[in-house]
């Protein structure tokens, strides 16, 4: 079936996404702080979740309008292809990721020194599936692993694959990624396994694959499923069954948390609802959420969202942070001169918050922007 030509003003920013960034890193941030006080809401998992998705949207639109553009060139442009793709992503990701295992490593952060070269290789989700164990104040680590993983696959799978097998290759990593953890999960194998790997969160950048697509070949199909509010909202209260029901089979000690719902489908569900919600935000909200998403403050997060993700683990961690981390050091300091803030967690999460988007805007603003801007240099 013959598609369209894509638009070439696809690649432009697309302003609400920023926005969907911030919420993806509020969830994450809510979840890993909150442990003990609100448990069992599968917000991290939903926050990562989101990312993949959008990142799985955003790539594929990026590579599928590249090789696009320079299908007229010697072999396609594949040298070109590769070359501005691996050069914008290195720029994007790897110069503040590097420095900060390195400043970690100095100061003798334990899990950086002891897994260092699996840190620096993104490798530390096979390190998390291999031993069935996390890596401390590291953990979170593990996606961003995914990510680089995929990043691997995509290039060259879209390059080299026709047009017309896009879709049905979105298919098959949504069916192949939920079987696999499936089969993962029937095998009674450590859930790590299916949580971390980068196989088996393949069904999120595969609706992702299939969103970029439908955008750029078939837009008036895309503008007809997205345009209302209505999926969003359904997605949404099944995710929010799908972690009922997790919830509640875990009161059974004999199925427990990790049951069939948390680690088969859970994810999936997840996904559809970021699919939903990032397809609207594309075709853009109105009312009250175009607020929530276009503010300037959920702008800003979202722009710093790479760094807040990166450093707040480090900032605090619930499980790992030790009595003597100058963090935890200074919140003591700061509530024996105002007894007050004991009064409330509140005051203890805003305190991790501010510090955490202080290193962010740090980070974003002398590092990150600068750098950034040599992607100029490596258009598509």
């Amino acid at each position: 079936m013959p598609t369209s030509a894509p638009v070439r003003s696809t690649l432009n920013h697309l302003r609400q996404l920023d926005g969907i960034r911030f919420i993806a890193v509020g969830m994450v941030l809510f979840d890993h702080w909150m442990v003990g006080r609100a448990d069992g809401l599968a917000l991290g998992a939903l926050g990562v979740t989101i990312f993949f998705v959008l990142s799985g949207f955003l790539i594929t639109r990026i590579l599928l309008s590249s090789k696009d553009k320079l299908s007229n060139q010697p072999n396609g442009g594949l040298g070109k292809y590769l070359k501005t793709f691996y050069i914008r992503r290195t720029l994007r990701i790897f110069p503040i990721y590097y420095l900060t295992l390195f400043v970690l490593y100095l100061v003798n952060e334990p899990p950086v020194r002891r897994t260092f070269g699996w840190l620096a290789l993104y490798a530390s989700n096979i390190y998390i599936a291999r031993y069935a164990t996390w890596m401390g104040t590291v953990d979170h680590l593990w996606s961003l692993a995914v990510e680089e993983q995929v990043y691997l696959i995509f290039p060259l799978l879209l390059f080299f694959m026709p047009r017309r097998w896009v879709p049905l290759t979105s298919i098959l990593m949504i069916v192949g990624s939920v079987g696999l953890r499936y089969i993962l999960f029937r095998k009674q194998l450590p859930w790590f396994i299916g949580y971390v790997s980068m196989p088996t969160c393949l069904d999120a950048f595969g609706l992702g694959m299939l969103m970029a697509f439908t955008w750029l070949y078939r837009r008036e199909w895309f503008t007809r499923l997205f345009q209302s509010s209505t999926w969003v909202i359904i997605s949404l209260l099944g995710f929010l069954g799908a972690v009922w029901l997790t919830n509640w089979l875990a009161q059974t000690p004999s199925i427990g948390y990790h049951n069939v719902v948390a680690d088969v489908w859970e994810r999936l569900i997840g996904s559809l609802f970021g699919f939903f919600l990032i397809g609207r935000a594309v075709v853009g909200f109105s009312g009250p959420m175009k607020w929530v998403l276009e503010n300037p403050v959920s702008q800003y997060m979202g722009r710093i969202s790479y760094g807040l993700y990166l450093f707040h683990n480090f900032v605090f961690n619930f499980f790992h942070t030790q009595p003597t981390h100058f963090t935890v050091r200074a919140w003591k300091r700061l509530s024996e001169m105002m007894p007050f803030l004991t009064s409330s967690y509140f005051f203890q999460f805003s305190f991790y918050l501010a510090l955490t988007v202080a290193l962010a805007t740090f980070s974003w603003f002398l590092i990150e922007k600068p750098i950034n801007n040599l992607k100029d240099r490596y258009s598509y």
